[in-house]
């Protein structure tokens, strides 16, 4: 089927947790809330499209230099470009599951807010920081091969500890801080906004988040520049 799998896959999910959610548990997005389950569906795939960017690179991450080992025997191959590649794909998958997003937005309101031209925008410091988490599991992946088991689990954990399934308005004010350090909760956040609620971005959060993924990511590659002599060594 090719590149269908890009569309099937997110549309199963998304029924499924759409049913198992709205229909078996009955959730609202809010304690007042008349929301449809198809409204509840939109809600919910805005936040499966952030969480799977991620936690596609978190899986595919810790095995990406060992599985192109024949690429490090070559000396003038950039190894630094796999990772690179590696979130490529995820955004490339996001891409396909924001068109369904749309198209389904569009089927059931009517129409799209002209807000979404802000959801690159809001996407980039994601991508940036994806960008270094797969530098830095890339290469310790080659030295501790057991860190994908970890990874698997850390993207499992991601998904129902970030604000997908339910608003933040929902979580007691104490454990607000502890989802504020979510990666993801910001994102899913402001991804909601410029697509669902026809907000503007928080230009103040989208720079701070931006800056803190570019000193994140830089840190990264020089941890990926500086390991990278040990791979043949390894492999």
């Amino acid at each position: 089927m090719g590149l269908c799998w890009s569309f099937v896959h997110p549309l199963l999910m998304l029924a499924v947790y759409t049913f198992v959610f709205s229909v078996v548990f009955e959730a609202k997005w809010g304690a007042t809330d008349d929301r449809s389950n198809a409204d509840f569906a939109l809600i919910l795939f805005v936040g499966l499209i952030v969480h799977g960017l991620l936690a596609e690179v978190l899986n595919q991450s810790p095995g990406l230099i060992t599985r192109n080992s024949n690429y490090v025997k070559k000396v003038v191959f950039p190894l630094e470009i796999l990772p690179i590649v590696n979130v490529g794909t995820a955004l490339f998958h996001a891409g396909t599951g924001l068109i369904v997003l749309l198209l389904a937005h569009l089927a059931i309101k009517g129409e799209i807010s002209w807000t979404v031209i802000f959801i690159p925008v809001i996407i980039l410091p994601l991508a940036i920081l994806t960008s270094g988490i797969s530098w830095l599991l890339s290469s310790t992946g080659v030295f501790v091969r057991d860190i994908g088991q970890a990874t698997s689990i850390i993207a499992m954990v991601l998904l129902f500890v970030s604000p997908i399934f339910f608003p933040i308005s929902a979580i007691p004010e104490s454990f607000r801080p502890l989802i504020a350090l979510n990666p993801l909760s910001f994102i899913i956040e402001e991804a909601r906004a410029v697509l669902i609620w026809e907000q503007l971005p928080n230009w103040k959060g989208l720079a701070t988040y931006l800056v803190a993924s570019c000193a994140f990511s830089w840190l990264c590659f020089v941890w990926f520049q500086k390991t990278r002599k040990g791979f043949s060594d390894v492999l």
